[in-house]
């Protein structure tokens, strides 16, 4: 833990951004622990050969040896090569599951939240803070030993007076670390760091800096405005500028309902019994209703997830002629589509999920009163 300190400015927004460390391979962890000491490496496979495809991300065990996102398969391969390694697909939907449970406990924690990513979410803590980072360093560690102790994950965090700030310190110590930095020493903690810890420079823009003479961000602080706009035009030149200088105005602000409410479920033992699976879809779908209950909504589309024995991911969707929120039709609708699915594939299920979407919100049903009341005026 880093806390970048002064004194107190309670004026201040205070903005937090939790960033799951490298979450696919670590939930792939919590999932089946004997892979936590050994290099795990979550792939998204091509199909066209069984190396073909690249790495979407790896633990950091596997990064000690070269690995990194984004990096083809084969090439991970060959630096793992007779090394007890673990390459696995991508399991989107168990995933997303993960998230969703993680990300309802971090909304707890925030005035605001804004989720920005399957791993990430900007949460602003100025209210329930009162502007005070000492409150914000207090509540970060209550809320990274809950998602540890619910969901035995890990993740870092950093808290500063904006998004930008926040962002930088949650990288600043990686995996499972927690950086405060309050607003009088915002300054002094970019200036030392390479100036692509900023968000927007990448390659491109770093070595046009790097021809400039600019190799951190406090080079980029000092460097003249307007040489700045004649470099890089003036809407970048100017969010250079005050990037350097850790200002940043964007608010943390809601996205709006999610797209789909989902529950996926790996089944005792892989299976193609009809009645088996029914019964685990049973569960799912009461898990669900339940989800559609708090959020006050209507579905008009319920779909079916499984995962089959070779790891392929099959779909199957059905659309209602009118929204509903009926447990029953729900478990009915669901029956049906693994039904379909059995008839068209040979292989077994070894996950099950179900999906639910297309949502329209439900309206509050008005009193008696209100319309008696209402008869009398």
């Amino acid at each position: 833990m880093v806390f970048v300190c002064g004194g107190t400015h309670l004026e201040s927004r205070v903005i937090t951004l939790v960033d799951l460390d490298y979450f696919y391979a670590q939930v792939e962890e919590r999932r089946n622990p004997s892979f936590r000491d050994k290099p795990v490496v979550v792939c998204v496979y091509s199909g066209r050969t069984e190396d073909s495809g690249a790495v979407s991300t790896a633990n950091y065990v596997a990064r000690e040896f070269g690995v990194k996102s984004g990096m083809p398969i084969f090439l991970a391969k060959r630096k793992l090569k007779d090394v007890d390694a673990v390459f696995l697909p991508m399991d989107h939907a168990f995933y997303e599951e993960v998230s969703d449970d993680v990300m309802a406990i971090l909304r707890g924690f925030a005035d605001i939240f804004e989720q920005v990513g399957i791993d990430e979410a900007y949460l602003d803590m100025t209210r329930r803070t009162s502007g005070s980072f000492e409150a914000a360093y207090e509540l970060a560690q209550q809320l990274r030993e809950e998602v540890k102790a619910r969901e035995n994950l890990t993740c870092s965090v950093g808290v500063g007076p904006n998004k930008l700030v926040a962002k930088i310190a949650a990288d600043f110590q990686k995996p499972d670390g927690l950086t405060v930095v309050k607003p009088e020493r915002v300054e002094s903690f970019l200036a030392p760091l390479p100036v692509k810890r900023l968000m927007g420079v990448g390659t491109k823009i770093g070595k046009m800096m790097e021809s400039l003479g600019i190799e951190t961000v406090g080079d980029l602080a000092r460097y003249d405005v307007q040489a700045l706009i004649e470099a890089f035009g003036r809407n970048l030149g100017i969010y250079l500028r005050s990037a350097s200088l850790g200002i940043d105005e964007a608010p943390v602000q809601e996205r709006g309902e999610p797209e789909s409410i989902s529950r996926i479920s790996t089944l005792k033992e892989d299976s193609r019994d009809l009645e088996a699976i029914s019964e685990r879809i049973a569960e799912l779908c009461k898990d669900v209703h339940v989800k559609v209950l708090e959020r006050n909504v209507s579905f008009r589309s319920v779909g079916l997830i499984a995962v089959l024995t070779d790891m392929s991911i099959r779909s199957r969707s059905k659309t209602l002629e009118s929204p509903s929120r009926d447990l029953e039709v729900l478990k009915d609708i669901a029956n049906e589509l693994v039904g379909r699915l059995l008839d068209e594939v040979e292989l077994e299920v070894r996950r099950i999920g179900v999906k639910v979407s297309r949502f329209t919100q439900q309206e509050k049903q008005k009193a008696l009163t209100d319309f008696i009341g209402n008869r009398g005026r």
